[in-house]
């Protein structure tokens, strides 16, 4: 058996972390959905970088922009060819919700990374892709900064799927699930349905790993003897442990008598996405980041690498649901040592919205200039 099909089985939906023409166009897409049980996509800036920058793929597409009466602005330009490819994956993907009646099946989109401290024009560009893209299997995916998460509430309370991004701490991810709750309080309130709204939040697990065990191994350098032990005992932990806390909220929250009313009237649960689950360090296992996070209700969006790996010798068996004091324990010792979590997350956050933010900006420099080369070779050949 296909151990991607297979995470099926222990409750876990497999999407891709990765979206390119390509793919779309030669049919290997509709092969993943068939074959590999896959239930979904995600794309962010960095990805549609390397998609759009780092091929000719999308040429024939920027070539219309000069035969245009005007000249195309970049950012225009990109969300034309961005919103294509999700509405060709969302209608790939089309049959999958369906049949699961809305939990799966869905294609991310984030909005502009320039505005992730921006509630309002978060809200309005949300807005205007989910009319733009007009695919109900579309997820707007928002960052978790605190305008993010204000700007998601008011996302579900207009009935928009939503992708919270760039979720590092168990902190932070309480508010999500708190203004998740909120939002669709609101539209119950005003009489709206809360059915088929969808959201997840994409919980980032290898970077935490990586930022930790930097740290770790700063402190190992100035222990010696006994001392070197809890600190060992740490690396290559903490992310998981971090990850564990989460669904143990996720858990309490969800199955409160909080969310009994909105379950009554059709609401579903948020589900956990992991994310950034790609190993970094060579000397950890290349599926580390999905062995270990198996449970019921959850996501996992794998990037093409860890897919490929998992493919060829995953062992999917349910392993979410046990070690929380051993997690709670970890994340004290970390303490202990001298690390402050919250520090390391919130570190996290704010490069995370950078990194997408330089990502769309060379991104956007890429069209440019091919929207350039296309406006001088027209001029020089008209």
């Amino acid at each position: 058996m296909n151990p991607l099909k297979s995470l099926h089985d222990f409750g876990q939906s497999v999407w891709y972390d990765n979206i390119e023409r390509a793919m779309l166009r030669s049919g290997e897409l509709a092969r993943m959905i068939k074959e590999d049980g896959l239930r979904g996509i995600t794309s962010n800036p960095t990805i549609f970088e390397k998609a759009i920058a780092g091929s000719k793929a999308y040429d024939d597409s920027l070539a219309r922009y000069c035969d245009a009466p005007r000249k195309a602005d970049a950012r225009e330009a990109f969300f034309d060819l961005a919103i294509e490819d999700i509405q060709a994956a969302a209608d790939l993907l089309k049959p999958v919700y369906d049949a699961s009646q809305g939990h799966d099946g869905m294609v991310s989109l984030e909005v502009s990374p320039d505005l992730a401290y921006d509630t309002e024009a978060t809200v309005a560009e949300a807005l205007s892709l989910w009319q733009r893209v007009a695919r109900a299997n579309l997820m707007i995916k928002v960052p978790a900064t605190r305008e993010g998460v204000v700007a998601f509430e008011k996302l579900i309370a207009k009935g928009i799927n939503v992708n919270v991004t760039l979720l590092f701490s168990v902190e932070r991810y309480k508010e999500v699930t708190e203004a998740y709750i909120a939002g669709l309080e609101d539209r119950l309130r005003r009489g709206q349905p809360v059915n088929r709204i969808a959201s997840v939040a994409s919980f980032f697990v290898s970077r935490v790993d990586s930022a930790i065990d930097k740290l770790l191994d700063d402190r190992l350098a100035q222990a010696s003897g006994p001392a070197r032990e809890p600190l060992l005992g740490l690396q290559g932990k903490i992310a998981i442990a971090n990850a564990k806390l989460a669904y143990e909220w996720y858990q309490h929250l969800f199955e409160s008598a909080r969310f009994s009313d909105l379950k009554d009237a059709g609401a579903v649960p948020q589900r956990l996405l992991w994310a950034s689950t790609g190993t970094k360090n060579p000397n950890y296992s290349d599926v580390l980041y999905i062995d270990t996070l198996i449970g019921p209700n959850t996501v996992n969006t794998v990037p093409p690498a860890t897919y490929a790996a998992y493919k060829a010798h995953g062992r999917p068996q349910t392993t979410l649901l046990s070690g929380w004091d051993e997690a709670h324990a970890q994340v004290a010792a970390l303490k202990a040592a001298g690390i402050d979590l919250a520090a390391v997350t919130q570190q996290l956050e704010d490069e995370g919205v950078k990194s997408f933010g330089k990502s769309f900006d060379n991104l956007l420099g890429a069209i440019a200039a091919k929207l350039s080369a296309c406006q001088t070779l027209k001029v020089r050949t008209g």
